[in-house]
This record gives structure tokens, sequence and C-alpha cells, in this order.
């Protein structure tokens, strides 16, 4: 049975014995469900992020519906695992992923950005219950995920850090400071996910500036690493199960599509960092909840 985060147990916190069909699909209806809240709410909110929001959503399910210690009623639990969204753009996927999970109502996700709202555009740690770390200026969070890695195991708390991080972040030269760095400490307690969906707000990043061959560099930089498919929830689960189990820090390369699930926002770098209109989020959700797509036929969103 797919436990919740809050009966959530088990001294590593996570399960090691394989997916059943069952679990794999509640955990790719949990996915879509995200996709479907990221959509409402960029919609509502008439600007964000869905492209990186979409491509995360498959990790960010994984996370907090398979993977995470956590206690919703107690978000400062000591021996919790962290999970730091640095690529704080995508902050919709992570809103979505803990209303979901019970630290807040659902129905404050319709009010992003909104004045004295408490879920701003990139994650704010003091406002909203169970962000651990204020985040989106890029390059950032691997870092600080690696002070608190070492915080963890100095005062001998139980819990791992996983660091969601994207491909175009990956430019930033602080990311492999901090790679340096976890790897001359021997993290084992952390965990980084690259996002790799290609894309970045000027382009291809293969064109803006090329971060590849990422599984080889951060293998070269002293961590653990394998690629994977960042779309099949089997593979994410398995990685993310491999992470713990290693004795230094983890690299998760994470091959993802921008703006998953939605038609015309894959492979789209125009909504890196744009809301759909009305028509357009009507769409949207009618492709994610598998029905017929209104005015099929007629060019939506290009």
């Amino acid at each position: 049975m797919l436990q919740s985060p809050k009966t959530r147990r088990g001294a590593l916190g996570f399960f090691s014995e394989r997916l059943s069909p069952l679990e794999t699909q509640k955990l790719g209806k949990k996915a879509n469900l995200l996709r479907r809240d990221i959509i409402r709410m960029v919609a509502a909110a008439g600007s964000g992020h869905p492209g990186g929001s979409l491509s995360a959503a498959d990790i960010i399910a994984a996370l907090y519906f398979r993977v995470l210690r956590q206690k919703p009623d107690d978000p400062r639990w000591p021996e919790r695992d962290r999970f730091i969204l640095s690529k704080g753009h995508a902050a919709p996927a992570l809103y979505a992923a803990l209303a979901r999970s019970d630290f807040f109502p659902a129905s404050d996700l319709v009010n992003l950005r909104k004045i004295d709202c408490h879920l701003q555009g990139h994650p704010d740690m003091h406002k909203t219950p169970g962000v651990e770390i204020s985040s989106g200026s890029l390059g950032q969070g691997l870092s600080m995920s690696i002070g608190m890695a070492l915080a963890m195991r100095l005062d001998r708390l139980p819990g791992h850090v996983y660091t969601l991080l994207g491909d175009g972040e990956s430019q930033e030269g602080e990311v492999w400071e901090a790679a340096m760095a976890a790897a001359h400490f021997k993290l084992q307690n952390l965990t980084a996910i690259v996002d790799v969906n290609g894309l970045q707000i000027d382009g291809f990043t293969k064109d803006v500036m090329n971060v590849e061959p990422l599984v080889e560099k951060y293998t070269a930089f002293g961590w653990h690493s394998r690629a994977i498919d960042g779309h099949d929830m089997e593979e994410i689960i398995a990685a993310l199960e491999w992470s713990r189990t290693i004795p230094g820090p983890a690299a998760i390369i994470a091959k993802t599509v921008k703006g998953k699930g939605v038609s015309f926002m894959e492979n789209n770098a125009g909504w890196h960092g744009k809301a759909p209109s009305a028509r357009e989020a009507e769409q949207a959700l009618a492709e994610l909840e598998g029905k017929k797509v209104p005015g099929e036929g007629e060019p939506v969103g290009r």
C-alpha cells in the first residue's frame, strides 16, 4: 500500500522492495495531479514558470509520496529528510506536493503569487510550511544543501538531503565549487538530482552553454553518478534508494521533457516563464485529464 508522508516509517526513510505495478500507477497519478495543480496555479496567477515545473513533477512526486521521511504536522522535526529546490522558479511543483502532502490546504494553491499569500514566486522558508531554504538565485541550492548535510552529520541526525537543480542552472560556477566540497567532505547523506530538460529561458542549453556530459563531470568531481529517465517512476525510485546506500555524495542525472504532459508546452522554451491563457489552460488540463481537447485540430499556445 502506498503510504502518505504522515505515516511513513523506517530507519532509512525509503522502501527497499521493488515498486508494484499498482504503486507505480498511484505515483504516476500523483505526478499527474501535481501537473494539473501547476497549470491551475500559474494560470490563476497570470505569471510563473510552468515548463520546468512540469518537467520536475515525476521526481518531486516520487520524493514526497514515496521516499521522504517527513511529518507535515511537525515541519521542523529534527530527524526529517530535507528537500531543497535549487531551481526555485519551479516553486509551483513544490507547492503542489506540499499541499497534497498536508503541509497546508490545497485550496491555498490558487493564491500563488498574490499579496498576503504564503506562496511566493520563489520558495520562502519563513512563510511556507515545509520549505527548507529560500531559493531562486540559481546556483546556490547545492551549497546550502552541503551546509545542511554537514550540520546533520555533526548533530548525528539520520536524515538525508535531496537537492533538485536545473541543467541550465548547472552553468553557474558555484555549482561546481559545491560539487568539489561535497566530495571532499564525503557527504553520503546528500543526493543531487539534475533536471535535464535541455532548455532554459534563452533556448536550448546546448546552444547557450553546453553542460554535458554531466554524469562524467560529477564522477570526475568525486561523486557516485548515474543517468535515468526522469519520467520513469521505477527508475526514479530505484535511483533515489540507491543514492542512500553509497559511501559519498550521489548525483542523479534525470533526462526530462520541459513542459511534460502538455503538448504545446513540451520542448518549447517559450513556456519557461509564461502563464497560459484561459483557453490554453483548458486545453492543458484536458490533455492531463485524458479528455477530448477543446477545439482539437486548432493551433493553441504557439
